[in-house]
């Protein structure tokens, strides 16, 4: 699980931001927090400001993160360019402009009975890797011990075979990390880190081209395995019940016989009769498609006990529909192998209808010079420097800017014409 997530320099976060799992000492819902050796960790976490704040960079940091880590390796390679695959910096200092960006996670392994937490974490400047580290702690520990530290100038990596250590020492290069090679190379602690990023599932609603494309993909076994559509169709059944059945018809391509395409489509129910329609599965509405674009997902990190990070969960969905898919996460008989789900919204309703705790809502701020802060409601202090109380309305003082990360507004009035007849 995700106990902290922490990121520097990265867009519009020029200073540290940091997302923390970790559950406080409050006392609402407490039966949705999952212990974890010493952890006491939470299944939800959700993101709200105002267009533009900084919402969707979190979304993408991490995204970056795990990206970095899964396909480095590559990077040291004459045929990909740097400059493309970099962390974008805070482009409004110049300071930052040039410094580096870093990121960092704790967490632990799905299924680890152990108690093992893990820390890594590195930073990247406009040549590549500046640092990189990788710690551990067993439950009994009260301290992290280093598995490896990489630096500019100096390098310990003391915590790794002393044969995969002079393989991972005599290939490395500056783009690339250590964890990304060391797991090409078959190292245990490095392969274990870079397969918990490999577990976690990300989806972007703010991408028409990721979204078309997540639309457009199948869940695993679909279709030749009947039992996979029954799967789907239940899921289905939890939000909209006129889809009785799907059929997958295979599309013949004659430039290439091993690519497999589908027609598919979804089984509707005739009024009055007990005949069907074949009706093509990208006529359904466009909330349809997204949860059908959920599916697999979720199906894996509910599977796994991975994390399931959405940039703009409520867009096309209704309200209930969000809940129930918060919902699913945070009750432990369902999630019982304790997934994760941390999304971006604009949906306060969530706020209002007694489903998430003070350290699972979080909010986006941006200032008048475009610097992007990132903090929990359980943090935030009113104007007297208290806490919010949990009794209190968050959606109706969320909406009138108490906590801020709201959009500041002015009528629009730029198309009204003056006497004249002319636009102001």
């Amino acid at each position: 699980m995700l106990i902290e997530f922490n990121f520097k320099n990265y867009r519009s976060f020029r200073d540290e931001a940091s997302l923390s799992l970790s559950a406080e000492k409050i006392t609402e819902f407490s039966s949705s927090v999952v212990s974890i050796g010493k952890e006491k960790i939470l299944p939800v976490a959700a993101i709200y400001g105002a267009n533009a704040s900084g919402k969707s960079n979190v979304y993408k940091s991490f995204a970056f993160m795990s990206n970095y880590v899964k396909y480095s390796f590559q990077y040291g390679d004459d045929e990909v360019n740097y400059e493309e695959v970099r962390p974008k910096p805070f482009l409004f200092d110049e300071e930052s402009e040039q410094s580096e960006s870093s990121f960092e996670v704790f967490f632990t392994l799905p299924n680890d009975m152990s108690g093992r937490t893990y820390n890594y974490g590195f930073s990247l400047d406009s040549n590549g890797v500046v640092e990189e580290w990788l710690n551990t702690k067993a439950k009994t520990s009260k301290e992290y011990r280093l598995v490896f530290y990489r630096g500019e100038e100096e390098n310990d990596f003391s915590g790794i075979p002393k044969k995969s250590r002079e393989n991972i020492e005599l290939a490395l290069e500056k783009q690339v990390l250590v964890v990304s090679l060391g797991a090409k190379l078959k190292v245990e602690k490095c392969k274990l880190v870079r397969d918990w990023f490999l577990s976690n599932e990300l989806a972007d609603f703010c991408d028409p081209a990721r979204n078309f494309f997540m639309s457009r993909t199948l869940p695993k076994g679909f279709t030749e395995d009947p039992s996979v559509q029954k799967d789907v169709l239940k899921y289905f059944s939890s939000f909209d019940n006129q889809i009785k059945g799907f059929q997958a018809t295979r599309v013949p391509n004659e430039e290439d016989e091993q690519d497999e395409q589908f027609i598919i489509e979804a089984k509707h129910k005739r009024i009055h009769s007990d005949d069907s329609v074949m009706i093509p599965l990208s006529d359904e509405s466009d909330g349809t498609l997204k949860m059908f674009a959920l599916y697999p997902k979720l199906h894996a990190v509910l599977e796994k006990g991975s994390v399931l990070f959405v940039d703009e969960l409520n867009a096309r969905l209704h309200p209930l529909l969000v809940r129930n898919f918060i919902l699913t996460f945070a009750n432990p008989k369902i999630n019982v192998n304790h997934a994760q789900l941390i999304f971006t919204t604009h949906d306060t309703w969530q706020l209002s209808n007694q489903l998430l705790r003070r350290d699972e809502v979080w909010f986006t701020n941006k200032d008048s010079n475009g610097l992007s802060s990132l903090y929990s409601l359980a943090d935030f202090l009113d104007a007297d420097g208290s806490h919010i109380r949990k009794d209190e309305n968050y959606e109706k003082n969320y909406l009138l800017g108490k906590y801020g990360a709201i959009p500041s507004l002015s009528a629009i009035d730029s198309l009204i014409g003056d006497k004249n007849g002319k636009k102001g």
